[in-house]
């Protein structure tokens, strides 16, 4: 189980290049049952005011119904919210999602802000560095 960033996925979603490629490709492999995956739970609701806000509210709940068809949803509780206080990190986002990840037993981090997660309890990878990985 890999837990994949909320960048990666608006790489894909907002096909932003030129990241566009790698970041496809690894939910490429998630969507054709290759590697199974989760999201952090906040993905959801700020994917969703994004595209709502951008295109439609109608095709803001299609990208959310997409990603729940395949992905699993690494909460956010209060055990989540404890540990990533506890990483003590500038960035409370990211410690959030490395406690997420951590709970929810992932293998990596795919996302392009690696520096970030550098002290995170687990590994965490950019999109072309888990394509190449898992061959």
């Amino acid at each position: 189980m890999i837990l994949i960033d909320l960048n990666v996925v608006l790489d894909v979603v907002q096909k932003r290049e030129p990241h566009y490629g790698a970041s496809a490709a690894v939910m490429g492999r998630v969507t054709d049952g290759g590697v199974a995956a989760c999201l952090p739970a906040h993905a959801f609701t700020t994917l969703h005011s994004l595209v709502s806000r951008h295109q439609t509210e109608r095709t803001a709940d299609r990208v959310v119904d997409w990603l729940l068809r395949y992905f699993e949803v690494a909460g956010t509780t209060h055990r989540e919210l404890r540990r990533a206080r506890a990483l003590s990190w500038p960035d409370f986002e990211d410690a959030v999602v490395a406690a997420a990840a951590e709970s929810h037993s992932c293998t990596h981090i795919v996302t392009r802000n690696v520096r970030d997660f550098r002290d995170s309890p687990v590994l965490a990878l950019a999109p072309e560095e888990f394509l190449s990985d898992s061959r």
